[in-house]
């Protein structure tokens, strides 16, 4: 292909073509085990956490688009650049507590939905989370990806039920204004593990793989070398990576701060602090805003876990298949990636018979989303030592303002979770 061609098939024609792995990435971020933590943060805390959302949102920006742009420039997703430039059993330890982490996300997604839709519905939740996680198992297994991205990006619209519902609830702007100006420290060990799990959620190492892992079937879909061995092509393709993330992680924490801001103003008042699960914050909301807020709230939940459970199982499919340079990605056939597609069949089938265990849901959504908090810390600092390196990244290293931006993102993660060890017990 001329460098010609190439660069031009990098400016994109429409809105729908320039929204792909960062709108999707970003909405999936806010699963239910997500809408979980944030409505227990508002829940126990009110307004005083609001202030973390938009200090975590040019820093998800950041290591977003630097994960992004790996795995276009160098043709590969991140596990699989980090094997050839890393220890290899670091690697397979840190996706071995991804795999851990993305296996306890989906348990709670997948519980998640099954309740929103009784709820919705009535009927029994099992049988929701059953038939819903392998109705999901199974559009991703048996659809080519190309037809089945669309789907995931109108479940995105799904996060507007957030929006929604802060909307018909009575918001004191006055005092959440004030609340994100001077924001409010409490000096409490549930506050400090709070912090770490918005972190956690916010800034979520399955989707540093997914994207990345998005940007690599992207490429090779359109017949495009990696941007490395077509660097004319780059300004084109980072404008559109760039454009995509930003307004995928805007979207993702504008949402994550109606969620919290509800729980703040409704149920945070009238004592109700105990939110075991995203479904319960949307039964909470029923007597004190109204069956219509609650519907709307459930009907959020089953949609953002239709399209989050495909993007965790996902992106654990694609890191362990990296580790062990097995034939892998969501753009080949099941026949062309047997062990590909058997990590993620294995990762959803997991979560489905963990949803259905006697851990108590708050307890693994939580402690998931403190585990995401600590092992980002070491993916995101691998993730920036290969985006700067030119033997990774050839003549297309991120740029200095990136560099800035992704080290200031792993250094507040790093900070937010040496800040919590004093208080371990």
């Amino acid at each position: 292909m001329p460098p010609s061609e190439s660069a031009s098939s990098e400016r994109p024609a429409s809105l729908s073509r320039r929204l792909g792995a960062g709108l999707i990435a970003g909405a999936a971020d806010d699963d239910p085990s997500g809408i979980a933590t944030y409505s227990q943060a508002g829940a126990q805390f009110g307004l005083a956490p609001l202030w973390s959302l938009y200090l975590t949102l040019p820093l998800m920006i950041g290591i977003q688009m630097v994960s992004a742009e790996v795995g276009r420039v160098t043709g590969r997703g991140l596990a699989a650049n980090m094997r050839r430039h890393f220890p290899r059993w670091l690697t397979a330890v840190l996706v071995g507590l991804l795999l851990g982490a993305n296996v306890f996300n989906l348990a709670a997604d997948i519980g998640a939905i099954g309740e929103a839709a009784a709820m919705l519905l009535g009927g029994s939740p099992a049988a929701y989370a059953l038939g819903l996680s392998l109705l999901s198992m199974t559009l991703e297994v048996a659809v080519p990806f190309p037809r089945y991205a669309p789907v995931l990006r109108v479940l995105t619209l799904s996060l507007f039920a957030y929006v929604l519902t802060a909307m018909v609830v009575d918001v004191p702007w006055r005092a959440v204004l004030a609340a994100m100006v001077w924001p409010r420290w409490v000096p409490d060990r549930g506050y400090l593990l709070m912090l770490v799990a918005i972190f956690g959620t916010t800034i979520s190492p399955y989707v540093f793989f997914w994207q990345a892992s998005q940007e690599v079937e992207e490429e090779l879909a359109a017949g495009q070398p990696p941007l490395r061995e077509m660097p004319l092509a780059a300004p084109g393709a980072f404008g559109r990576i760039r454009f995509d993330t930003a307004v995928g992680m805007v979207y993702s924490n504008a949402v994550a701060f109606f969620i919290m801001l509800t729980a703040a103003v409704v149920l945070h008042p009238h004592g109700v602090t105990d939110i075991q699960s995203s479904a319960d914050a949307a039964r909470a909301l029923r007597p004190l805003a109204g069956p219509f807020a609650g519907a709307v709230f459930a009907l959020g939940i089953l949609g953002t876990g239709l399209l989050a459970l495909p993007v965790l199982a996902g992106s654990a499919a694609y890191a362990v298949a990296e580790v062990f340079d097995w034939s892998e990605g969501l753009g080949r056939r099941p026949g062309e990636a047997r062990l590909f597609y058997l990590i993620l069949v294995g990762a959803m089938l997991l979560g489905l018979l963990l949803s259905r265990s006697s851990i108590n849901p708050i307890r693994m959504l939580f402690w998931s989303a403190v585990l995401n908090g600590v092992i980002a810390v070491p993916l995101m600092a691998g993730i920036m030592a290969m985006a700067s390196r030119r033997s990774v990244m050839g003549e297309l290293a991120i740029s200095r303002p990136l560099r800035w931006l992704g080290w200031l993102a792993t250094l507040a993660m790093a900070a937010v979770v040496v800040a919590m060890l004093p208080f371990w017990r």
